[in-house]
């Protein structure tokens, strides 16, 4: 569900069962999601990720 006021920052929020599984839900969301000059870093959660596998 995408809800707006205008502006040009969107938030994706995910859930999983793991930080993977969180992040690979948030990245197909952003992958849904088109407009002009859209850019997103796909590089959040990394490190959660690397500590989750350490454990």
């Amino acid at each position: 569900h995408i809800v707006t006021s205008g502006g040009r920052v969107l938030c994706v929020t995910a859930l999983g069962d793991s930080v993977l599984e969180a992040q690979i839900n948030a990245l197909e969301v952003c992958g849904q999601v088109t407009f002009t000059g859209m850019q997103y870093r796909s590089d959040i959660g990394y490190r959660a990720i690397a500590r989750e596998k350490a454990e």
